[in-house]
């Protein structure tokens, strides 16, 4: 492990080497990014991270002007969507523009979009890169990452883990909620994102594991009372009830 600063840049967290002096939470600096400069906010002044996690340097804490230029790039990337609307619109494209930002610098200008599809967007870009002289960079996501930013409340209400600290999405399976006996019913295990909710995945190791001493539903087993088919299965309480003929629904504990 080794230590690092945890900064936030437009809604993202990334890990930084540790700076020459000691930082405070919410500061805002200037940090360095895929070969840029990018303003952003500290979120951890210290916290440990896996070696193998590659650390950019941060380059100064930010000045007035520098905060002036964020501002006014900003204000900049909201003109700049409104124009990359009205060109989709133009060109009959099938995606959704969500956001445009500048880095720092204004060396870029990124925008992200949604889409059912692959779109081809380079007659886009090439008229954006007109406009604005500087390279365009279009990046389609996932429908989780625009609840991500845009955030909610959970059934179990809770803001939603997206927002809170989740910053990859890991891969979650219809078999997950089969493996936690959580009804197939949609509005049960779906998000607010439409998709499988990510809180499927935390337990699943823990369920699996529980279930490997447990038989399964349906499955004629031998018990002490006789032989019987298995109705219902409490895999937390490792618990389970079986249909006899001699004796009705039993319940037998592991």
């Amino acid at each position: 492990m080794k230590e690092a600063v945890k900064v936030s840049i437009n809604k993202e967290s990334f890990f930084f080497m540790p700076f020459k002096s000691k930082l405070k939470s919410n500061i805002t600096v200037i940090v360095e990014k895929d070969n840029a400069l990018e303003f952003g906010k500290v979120e951890e002044p210290s916290i440990m991270v896996d070696e193998k996690i590659e650390l950019n340097r941060i380059i100064r804490i930010s000045s007035k002007r520098d905060y002036q230029n964020y501002i006014q790039n900003q204000k900049d990337a909201k003109e700049a969507l409104k124009v990359a609307k009205e060109l989709v619109n133009k060109l009959g494209l099938n995606m959704y523009i969500i956001d445009a930002t500048y880095n720092f610098e204004r060396s870029k200008l990124f925008f992200r979009f949604l889409a059912d599809n692959r779109v081809d967007f380079r007659d886009l870009a090439k008229e954006l890169a007109s406009i604005y002289r500087t390279r365009i960079e279009l990046r389609q996501i996932g429908i989780r990452d625009k609840a991500k930013e845009v955030g909610g409340i959970g059934m179990c209400g809770r803001c939603l883990c997206c927002t809170k600290f989740l910053n990859d999405f890991d891969s979650v399976s219809i078999s997950m909620a089969k493996n936690q006996n959580i009804a197939l019913n949609p509005s049960k295990i779906n998000g607010l994102c439409g998709r499988l909710l990510c809180c499927l995945k935390y337990e699943d190791e823990n369920y699996k594991e529980c279930k490997k001493c447990l038989p399964k539903v349906g499955s004629v087993i031998e018990t002490e009372m006789g032989k019987g088919t298995v109705k219902e299965v409490d895999i937390l309480n490792k618990k389970y009830k079986v249909e006899t003929k001699e004796n009705g629904i039993i319940e037998m504990e592991v």
